[in-house]
């Protein structure tokens, strides 16, 4: 494989990571880099990326349903208001990621973002969004960064904004999930689709 976008079962090109999976191809074509916005949908993100963290992202996935279920749809709100008998509840919960540390994590990060004047979380997270004019498209997998310099700002700015569980790689995965940047290689058919407003992640 050299690393570019490969035909899939419909003979068009994608990213060779989105055809993995059935999961995959739905998750490549219809929400990876596509724009997101609201804080809530926003919180979701950033709470599965940190969940993702030494795994892989189809563990994520595939348990996103039970993560929305044990976290009341990720309601900053709602979660800000768990208590320990809810922790303990989540930590029994077979449907996501029973890790003490990210469930923890997840309700402090909430109770942070609680006091958040509304629409803050969103626009912090978007002014990190580099200028795509200036970014060319990938060719192949391997020009793909884990990390770039807008992600460990952004990672640094909700630090001392007192999130956790938010370093330079994590952030990066969420500008791409979320549509900050376009990482679909150039031949991927799927490349473009969220500078045309399509396909808006739920919550948003």
């Amino acid at each position: 494989m050299t690393g570019e976008a490969v035909p899939g079962p419909d003979g068009k090109l994608r990213c060779p990571w989105g055809l993995s999976t059935a999961d995959y191809v739905t998750y490549h074509d219809e929400e990876w880099g596509r724009p997101v916005h609201g804080d809530d949908a926003l919180f979701e993100r950033l709470c599965l990326e940190a969940f993702q963290s030494g795994l892989s992202w189809i563990t994520i996935l595939r348990r996103r349903e039970g993560f929305r279920a044990a976290f009341d749809d990720f309601k900053i709100a709602s979660v800000a208001a768990y208590t320990d008998a809810d922790e303990e509840r989540l930590l029994a919960d077979a449907g996501i990621i029973r890790n003490r540390a990210k469930i923890e994590a997840t309700l402090a990060n909430a109770r942070v973002l609680a006091d958040w004047p509304a629409g803050e979380l969103d626009t912090l997270i978007w002014s990190y969004a580099p200028d795509v004019a200036k970014r060319p498209a990938p060719r192949t997998i391997a020009d793909v960064p884990a990390v770039t310099d807008q992600s460990t700002a952004l990672a640094k700015a909700l630090k001392k904004r007192g999130l956790r569980f938010i370093g330079p790689t994590t952030a990066y995965a969420l500008m791409q999930a979320c549509g900050l940047v376009d990482d679909h290689l150039s031949g991927c058919v799927v490349r473009g689709a969220g500078s045309r407003g399509k396909g808006r992640a739920r919550g948003a």
